[in-house]
């Protein structure tokens, strides 16, 4: 019997991309959006309307969910947006909206799936996160907290859920084409002390953002972690990943300087 896969925001990135991929592969694929009538006849897989940040669009999405499947083996967190400026430069109200949708979205649209999985004493949670939910670079400090967070709530949860055969992972993505950066929403910088700083970061990102590779290879990552006998925890995907945490945790002078390098 061919699994049911949940995956949020998947109208584009890599949402797009990972149903489209597991849709030809025989998957039965159930993706979300928020606005599904602007894509209604380019997608092959069902695609069902869904604001994660709304509790009310949750509770009708759960709804219609359990009246359109019945199992529901794989649910892909992946919907959220990012919010750049620097921290002094940025709005609580802006940073209070960026966790409504990273944090508290995924939260509700976890819960919303808990019942199913416990009932089933089976299922898979792969929420996307970002290595900036592992590290802090600076002009992302909102987006990097939210992301901090959910690192933090999934790890515990894991362990809650091991009971009931439910399997939980964290994507950590580096910078890849998704559109991310296109969609992003940022923080009018308007203190004269952080001008030079602030220019310097945001640099530095639009570099990063146009030398991204495309999302090949972390929706392959998820791919890989769909179905695996012991899925890890934590999965960090892109160039030099992996040495990034490694020296943020053993070499924090090493991996300071490395991010101030440019920015002096």
């Amino acid at each position: 019997m061919k699994k049911t896969i949940l995956i949020t925001g998947a109208s584009s990135g890599f949402g797009l991309l990972l149903a489209n991929n597991l849709h030809k592969k025989g998957f039965n694929v159930i993706g979300t959006s928020r606005e599904p009538q602007k894509y209604a006849g380019k997608v092959a897989f069902k695609l069902l309307a869904l604001d994660i940040s709304d509790e009310d669009s949750v509770s009708s999405f759960q709804k219609e969910l359990t009246a359109v499947a019945g199992k529901i083996d794989v649910l892909v967190n992946n919907a959220g947006y990012m919010l750049m400026g620097l921290a002094e430069e940025t709005p609580v109200e802006l940073g209070r909206k960026q966790f409504e949708t990273n944090f508290w979205g995924t939260v509700n649209i976890t819960n919303a799936l808990l019942p199913i999985f416990r009932k089933q004493r089976s299922g898979q949670i792969i929420t996307v996160s970002s290595i900036v939910g592992i590290i802090g670079p600076p002009g992302l400090s909102y987006y990097s907290a939210s992301k901090h967070a959910l690192e933090g709530y999934f790890k515990s949860l894991r362990f809650e859920l091991q009971q009931f055969n439910i399997k939980v992972s964290m994507i950590e993505p580096l910078w890849f084409k998704t559109g991310l950066g296109e969609h992003s929403e940022g923080a009018k910088g308007d203190i004269p002390d952080y001008n030079n700083f602030r220019n310097k970061v945001n640099a530095n990102a639009q570099k990063s953002m146009e030398a991204a590779p495309g999302p090949e290879a972390v929706v392959g990552a998820i791919e890989k972690l769909i179905g695996a006998k012991e899925p890890k925890m934590l999965n960090p995907v892109g160039k030099m990943s992996g040495m990034i945490v490694f020296l943020q945790n053993y070499a924090p002078k090493m991996y300071e300087g490395a991010i101030m390098k440019d920015l002096k």
